[in-house]
């Protein structure tokens, strides 16, 4: 009989005991991994933090020639024409972009980068270049070089409208390069272009060119619109509530009743409504129910205006005075001065000019109570004029504009106190072309202007104060250091001046890109 066991039967694990071990190698190996990840990881991280370290010093280094280049070009350069040395005719070829030399048919070049030569005529100014548009930039444990590129790409020369020159507009395109060498080396290059425009010196109904507070004032209900000087129905100005723009370098201080009002927009490089201090000059200060109609346009820096050029030779200082009664005042004036037929106390007298080119020189004109004298086209330098009470100074346009040009001195040479005073009497100039009567002062003493039904002018003081006076018509425009329109003067600005009288605009900064080489 067999007899079966009742123990359980055991298992032997005697071939398997280095399971273990693998497991542990492979947990070793996993750890590894892990931690080799990890410094790959910090050492990519650091990596990624000192490029973009170096990339961003790069492009400090970079703006630093593209600036440096453009402050030579704007404030140092002197473009050809302007330079008596650098001569524009027979020299460049202006139809092309990038204008080219004559004498190689190559870009003109101005470059400070190492292998690359300039292409410009004049030595002194491939010298000067390369003092102003390279250099290095010390970093906290780095040294970053910087270089740039100037390539012209249009040039032009027009005549100023009012400050008796020529003048040349170029634009440029500027490259900087900054570079890095070394660990986490590192080059950039960024690119803009620096544009000279011409623009309308007349782009607004009136623009102040100061830049404080009230620089432009309108109060009493003084507005602005606009019309066409070229589309008048029987003479009549057909008025549109639009395009009547603003403009100053500081701020406009606008109050009063419902009638004082911009119909337009107000432009400056200041920026917020409200209160107005000398430490916080604001936009706008506006009080009442005056309004701005169309908004503010936020300008990127301030419009310089050019200041008229010294009459030479100065007009005399002596006094002539057209009265209401009697002949021409001045034994000079025979050539040119008649009197009209004496009606009801009145003797009109007349300045006829052979040419519109023809300079008139007189001291100081004042027209006495009542007086009327027209004036025909022709070249008007002054010194100072005044009308008294109801006096009248009527523009014949027929054979061209009427200019005046007012030096304004007293006997010692300082400023008149106010040069320019029709605030006794009044301007018609029936053609309502504002072209057709100019008045051009260099001073800084005041200009009063008392308008009438077809008072039409313009008038350019840029570093004067203009006081437009009275509740009458103001067509055409008007740039002062400080305009003030508190009496109630409806000033028309005629949309014909946007594309006339032309004159060096500021340079600007577009199309600025970047981009890195290494």
């Amino acid at each position: 009989m067999t007899t079966m066991s009742t123990q359980p039967t055991r298992r032997s694990w005697s071939g398997e005991d280095g399971i273990a071990l693998v497991l542990a190698m492979f947990m070793v190996l996993i750890v590894s991994l892990l931690g080799a990840s990890m410094a790959t990881l910090g050492r990519t991280e650091t990596m990624a933090s000192l490029n973009y370290k170096t990339m961003s010093q790069a492009r400090y280094a970079a703006e630093s020639g593209l600036h440096s280049a453009a402050n030579y070009l704007i404030y140092v350069y002197e473009p050809p024409g302007a330079d008596a040395g650098d001569p524009l005719v027979g020299v460049y070829d202006t139809t092309k972009s990038p204008v080219r030399l004559m004498a190689n048919d190559e870009p003109v070049v101005l470059t400070t980068v190492d292998g690359e030569m300039s292409n410009y005529p004049i030595d002194a100014k491939i010298e000067a270049f390369k003092d102003d548009s390279q250099g290095e930039l010390l970093m906290s444990n780095s040294k970053t070089t910087y270089t740039a590129t100037a390539t012209l790409l249009s040039m032009r020369r027009f005549p100023d409208a009012y400050s008796g020159a020529d003048v040349t507009i170029q634009t440029w395109q500027i490259t900087g390069v900054g570079t890095i060498p070394g660990a986490g080396a590192a080059a950039v290059q960024v690119s803009a272009i620096i544009e000279t425009q011409a623009v309308p010196a007349f782009r607004y109904a009136a623009f102040a060119t100061k830049n404080g507070c009230a620089s432009l004032m309108f109060a009493g209900g003084g507005s602005t619109d606009s019309y066409d000087s070229s589309e008048l129905v029987a003479g009549v100005a057909t008025l549109s509530p639009s395009g009547g723009d603003v403009g100053t370098n500081g701020n406009l201080d606008e109050n009063g009743a419902s009638g004082t009002v911009v119909n337009g927009t107000l432009s400056t490089p200041r920026g917020g409504v409200g209160s107005c201090t000398a430490n916080n000059v604001t936009a706008l200060t506006i009080s009442g129910k005056a309004t701005v109609t169309e908004g503010l346009v936020r300008l990127p820096q301030e419009v310089k205006m050019k200041t008229p050029a010294a009459i030479s030779p100065a007009p005399p200082l002596t006094d002539v005075e057209f009265k209401k009664t009697g002949g021409c005042p001045d034994p000079s004036l025979a050539l040119y001065c008649t009197a009209g037929a004496t009606a009801a106390g009145l003797t009109p007298l007349m300045i006829s000019p052979p040419t519109p080119q023809t300079v008139v020189s007189m001291g100081d004109v004042n027209l006495s109570a009542g007086a009327q004298l027209t004036l025909q086209a022709g070249v008007y330098e002054i010194n100072s004029i005044t009308a008294l009470g109801n006096a009248a100074l009527v523009i014949d346009s027929t054979d061209g504009p009427v200019i005046i040009r007012v030096a304004g001195k007293a006997d010692d040479g300082s400023e008149l106190t106010i040069p320019i005073n029709l605030s006794g009497g009044s301007i018609a100039n029936p053609s309502l072309n504002p072209q057709n009567l100019q008045w051009i002062y260099g001073g800084t003493g005041e200009v009063k202007v008392n308008g009438g039904n077809d008072t039409a002018t313009l008038i350019y003081a840029p570093n004067a104060t203009v006081s437009l006076l009275g509740s009458s018509h103001f067509y055409g425009a008007v740039v002062g250091g400080i305009v003030k329109d508190t009496g109630g003067a409806k000033v028309h600005y005629d949309r014909q001046l946007g594309g006339w009288a032309l004159t060096e605009g500021n340079p600007t900064m577009t199309s600025f890109t970047w981009s890195s080489t290494k």
